[in-house]
């Protein structure tokens, strides 16, 4: 599937902001038979006085920016093409059982970039807590593959948590979150890692887009569809990484148009940076996920 994906992210201070430096992951990042850029555009107002563009460790790609003159907004607007093959991917579990997966990660010799032991301790948005862990252990049937027991935590937490936007903000602890039973998917995402990591297997964050489909007879609403985040788990040496959407409780999709990879959100925000200012400041966002075929 081919997508024009538009996002905008709008800053606006209650005082001039002098110097600042920030690093920006908005930009959708290739991936080999998954997914592909055919083309990215980044455009920045003001116009930085310093722009550098690299991979960070994880392979994310990283717009590095200096804003020196004093300015009150800050807009950050990203256009892409991409193409989505995700669905070619095979489903078939070939994942073994907790007892198997430690086995295999202890024969796994190796801190490349996307090594499963980069995702397996507590990161600092998703902290080793034993009620997620005890949570997470019910999934854990007798016989059944890792592979098995990240499908039905992520159905679980669907069923049992409510998608509510006012329940949480980008900074609520995961454990709060999981006490609430309540959240958006930055929190489903968190909670599921942690609990994954709290039984030995390696999970990680992602974010990115989802395509949202309007109600059958009503428009599409622009500016509808949002960032989102969901997890990636990794199932063994023969599965690899598998990646779930507890937020909706489906395997991540054709829908589901990937940014970056991280061990919780801190690895990945969209902007993250230093300023120098007093008083507040607000922001929105705005994406747009529109088919091309």
């Amino acid at each position: 599937m081919r997508y024009d994906v538009r996002l905008r992210l709008s800053y606006a201070y209650q005082r001039p902001v002098g110097d600042a430096h920030h690093l920006v992951r908005v930009q959708p990042r290739e991936l080999p038979g998954i997914q592909h850029v055919e083309d990215v555009r980044v455009r920045i107002d003001p116009a930085p006085s310093e722009r550098t563009q690299f991979d960070d460790y994880f392979g994310n790609p990283v717009l590095s920016i200096a804003l020196r003159p004093p300015h009150r907004a800050l807009e950050v607007e990203m256009r892409a093409h991409v193409r989505v093959e995700r669905d070619g991917q095979s489903q078939l579990d070939l994942s073994p059982d907790p007892a198997g997966l430690q086995a295999e990660l202890a024969g796994l010799r190796t801190l490349a970039p996307d090594a499963p032991w980069h995702f397996l301790p507590a990161s600092a948005r998703a902290p080793l807590l034993a009620r997620l862990t005890d949570y997470a252990r019910a999934s854990a049937r007798s016989g059944s593959s890792v592979y098995a027991l990240v499908q039905d935590l992520g159905l679980r937490l669907h069923g049992d948590f409510a998608y509510d936007p006012d329940a949480t903000e980008v900074d609520t602890p995961a454990g709060e979150a999981f006490d609430m039973r309540a959240g958006v998917c930055q929190d489903f995402s968190h909670i599921m890692i942690a609990g994954l990591r709290g039984l030995g297997i390696p999970a990680g964050y992602v974010s990115g887009f989802l395509r949202t489909v309007p109600p059958q007879g009503r428009p599409r609403l622009e500016g509808a569809d949002a960032t989102h985040a969901w997890v990636r788990a990794w199932c063994g040496v023969q599965m690899g990484w598998r990646e779930f959407d507890p937020t909706n409780g489906i395997a991540a999709g054709d829908d589901h148009i990937t940014i970056a990879y991280g061990r919780d959100y801190a690895d990945v925000s969209p902007i993250a940076g230093v300023l120098k200012t007093t008083g507040a400041q607000t922001a929105a966002q705005a994406v747009d996920v529109l088919p091309l075929e």
